[in-house]
C-alpha cells in the first residue's frame, strides 16, 4: 500500500499485454487499479474477471472524474500519444519507457505536465531495484572514491523486436541508472550497432559516454546472447561495486576495494576480497508503483519524472543517429543516389526512402513513414509516424508535418508549413475506386508559414496564402488569402492571423508582438513596415 496513510489514487492500466499484466497485478495489490484497457477485448475480459474491475474504452477513462491516473504499457510508438490525451484529460501518467520516441515530443510532455500540475513519471524500472538504490547510497557516501568508469551489460537469448531495436528495447533502464549515479547529462555520446536479423534493426549495440567530470561509461545490450547477462559495473579511484541483478539477493551487490598503486613508477593492482552488501529484497516493480501513488499524494518528489526521462531520451537519440549513420550504405550506385545525401539526416529504422530522394540536413524522418521517389524534403524538417510523401513532392525547410499526413503527388509545400495530425490533403476533385484518374491531378500550393490544424480537409486545385491559418477540422474547398483565419465546413474566414499565428484584433495588431498590419487596396491583409 502507499506509505502516505490514505487511500491511493485511482489507476487505469492502459495495455495488458507482455508487461502490462505485472502493472495491473501490482496496482491492485496495492489496492490502486480502476480499470483495464487493451486493444484485444478478450484479454481485457480476461483481467476484468481476475481483478473484478471494468473494461472501458481509453476515451471513456479520460472523462471519468473519479479516475486519479493513467499507466501506459502499450507499445513505445504509442507512449507519446497516450501520455498526451491523459494529462490534456488532467489525469497523472505513469508510463513505460521510453516517455516518447524523441526529444521534442518528450519535451512537450513535460512542459504539458508542469503546467496540469500533474505527475509524469517514466518507468525506468531499475532506479527503484533495492540493490541499485543501495549501490547509489554507496556513491553518494564516497565509498568508491571519486567515479571513473561505469559500464553496463545487458544481454540475452531474444525477446527479439521488430517494432524497435535492441538499444530502444534493453538500454533506457542501463542509461536510465548510469546519468542517476554520475548525476549529470554526457558532454558526448557515440554508438556502433551490428544487424544481423535485419538490415535496419540493431541486435548489439554500444553505446559510449563522456562526462564533463572526466566519467566515463558505456552500454552494451544484445538479444543475440549465449546466455543471460544483467551486469552494471561502477569504478573509482578507491574501490568497484558490481550489481549482477541475476544472482540471489545476497550476492545482487558486491564491493571490492580494489585498488592501483605505484610501485617503482609501475601502477600495480592491489586487490581485495569481494564484499557481500546487505541489500533487503523487495520487488522493484512493487517500489517503483508505490512511488508513483506517493508522488500523487504529495508525499515524495519524483525521482524518474518527464526531465530525467528526456535526459535518458537525449542519450537514445544521440545514440541511435550514430547507428543509422553507420549502416547508411556508402556505396549508393545510379539507381539510387539519393541515399548520398541522407548522411546528416535522421531517418528511423522503420521508415522507408525510395530512390532519387533528396533529405535535407538535419531532417527528421519518424517511425513507419515514407518518402517516395524522386521527392526532396528541406532542410531540417520533421516527418512524423506514418507520413507519406511523394512521388515527385517538394517540401520546402524548416517544415513540420505530424502524424498520419499523406503529400500526395501535385502537392507543394513551401518553408516553414505546419501540417497537424491526420490532416487530409486531396489530389483529385471526384475518385472513383474502379476508375482510374491520374490524369486528373490537381496541384495544391501551400505557400510559406501556413498552419493546418488537425483533421483538416484540402481539396486538390487551391492555393493557401502565405501565413494563413486552417482551423482543426476545417474543410477548405477555395483559394485562401494570405494572414487569413478559416474555420468551418465547408471553410470561411473568420479572422486574421499575424506571423506569430494569434489571432488580430480589430485593430490589426498581434497581441504577442506588438506587430501592426493593414489592409491595402485589394482586401489582402499586410504587415506595415
Amino acid at each position: 500500500m502507499s506509505t502516505t496513510g490514505q487511500a491511493p489514487a485511482r489507476v487505469a492500466v492502459i495495455g495488458c499485454g507482455y508487461w502490462g499484466r505485472n502493472l495491473v497485478r501490482n496496482f491492485s495489490d496495492l489496492g490502486a487499479l480502476a480499470v483495464v484497457c487493451d486493444s484485444d477485448p478478450e484479454l481485457a475480459r480476461q483481467f476484468s474477471g481476475q481483478y473484478r474491475v471494468g473494461t472501458p474504452a481509453f476515451e471513456e477513462v479520460l472523462r471519468d472524474p473519479g479516475i486519479d491516473a493513467v499507466a501506459i504499457a502499450t507499445p513505445a510508438v504509442t507512449h507519446s500519444a497516450f501520455a498526451r490525451q491523459a494529462l490534456a484529460a488532467g489525469k497523472h501518467v505513469f508510463v513505460e519507457k521510453p516517455v516518447a520516441l524523441d526529444v521534442d515530443a518528450a519535451e512537450a510532455l513535460n512542459t504539458m505536465a508542469q503546467q496540469q500540475g500533474k505527475v509524469l513519471m517514466v518507468g525506468h524500472l531499475l532506479q527503484y531495484h533495492p540493490a541499485f538504490i543501495r549501490l547509489k547510497e554507496l556513491v553518494v557516501q564516497g565509498e568508491l572514491g571519486r567515479l571513473r568508469h561505469i559500464y553496463s551489460h545487458r544481454l540475452n537469448l531474444g525477446k527479439v523486436r521488430r517494432e524497435e531495436n535492441i538499444l530502444w528495447s534493453f538500454a533506457p533502464h542501463d542509461v536510465s541508472m548510469i546519468l542517476s549515479l554520475v548525476g549529470d547529462e554526457p558532454d558526448s555520446v557515440s554508438a556502433v550497432g551490428s544487424f544481423f536479423l535485419h538490415s535496419q534493426v540493431a541486435d548489439v549495440t554500444t553505446t559510449h559516454m563522456a562526462f564533463p567530470g572526466g566519467e566515463n561509461a558505456h552500454v552494451f545490450v544484445s538479444w543475440l546472447h549465449p546466455y543471460k547477462e544483467q551486469k552494471l559495473v561502477v569504478v573509482g579511484d578507491d574501490g568497484m561495486a558490481v550489481f549482477d541483478d541475476t544472482l540471489q539477493w545476497e550476492q545482487k551487490l558486491l564491493m571490492y576495494k580494489h585498488r592501483i598503486v605505484w610501485k617503482n613508477s609501475l601502477p600495480t593492482p592491489d586487490k581485495a576480497e569481494g564484499e557481500a552488501i546487505a541489500v533487503t529484497p523487495a520487488e522493484p516493480l512493487r517500489q517503483e508503483l508505490a512511488h508513483f501513488l506517493d508522488c500523487i499524494a504529495g508525499k515524495a518528489s519524483c525521482r524518474t519524472d518527464g526531465s530525467e526521462g528526456i535526459r535518458v531520451l537525449k542519450v537514445l537519440q544521440a545514440s541511435e543517429q550514430d547507428i543509422l549513420k553507420q549502416n547508411t550504405r556508402q556505396d549508393a550506385d545510379e539507381e539510387n543516389p539519393g541515399e548520398q545525401k541522407m548522411a546528416d539526416s535522421f531517418i528511423h529504422e522503420t521508415a522507408v526512402v525510395d530512390g532519387h530522394c533528396r533529405i535535407g540536413k538535419g531532417t527528421r524522418i519518424w517511425h513507419f513513414s515514407h518518402v517516395l521517389a524522386n521527392s526532396s524534403i528541406g532542410e531540417n524538417c520533421i516527418l512524423g509516424q506514418n507520413v507519406m510523401v511523394g512521388p515527385d513532392v517538394s517540401i520546402g525547410n524548416h517544415c513540420k508535418i505530424q502524424n498520419n499526413v499523406s503529400i500526395y503527388k501535385g502537392i507543394t509545400l513551401e518553408d516553414g508549413v505546419f501540417c497537424g495530425p491526420s490532416c487530409v490533403f486531396t489530389n483529385v476533385n471526384n475518385p472513383r475506386a474502379e476508375l482510374e484518374k491520374k490524369d486528373q491531378f490537381a496541384d495544391t500550393r501551400v505557400r510559406r508559414g501556413v498552419t493546418i490544424g488537425a483533421n483538416a480537409t484540402i481539396l486538390c486545385g487551391i492555393e493557401l496564402g502565405q501565413y494563413s491559418f486552417i482551423a482543426a477540422g476545417a474543410v477548405v474547398t477555395a483559394d485562401v488569402k494570405p494572414f487569413a483565419l478559416m474555420a468551418g465546413t465547408p471553410a470561411q474566414q473568420v479572422g486574421w492571423v499575424g506571423h506569430y499565428g494569434e489571432k488580430l484584433g480589430d485593430d490589426l495588431v498581434c497581441p504577442k508582438t506588438g506587430k501592426q498590419y493593414r489592409l491595402n487596396s485589394d482586401g489582402m491583409l499586410e504587415a506595415e513596415d
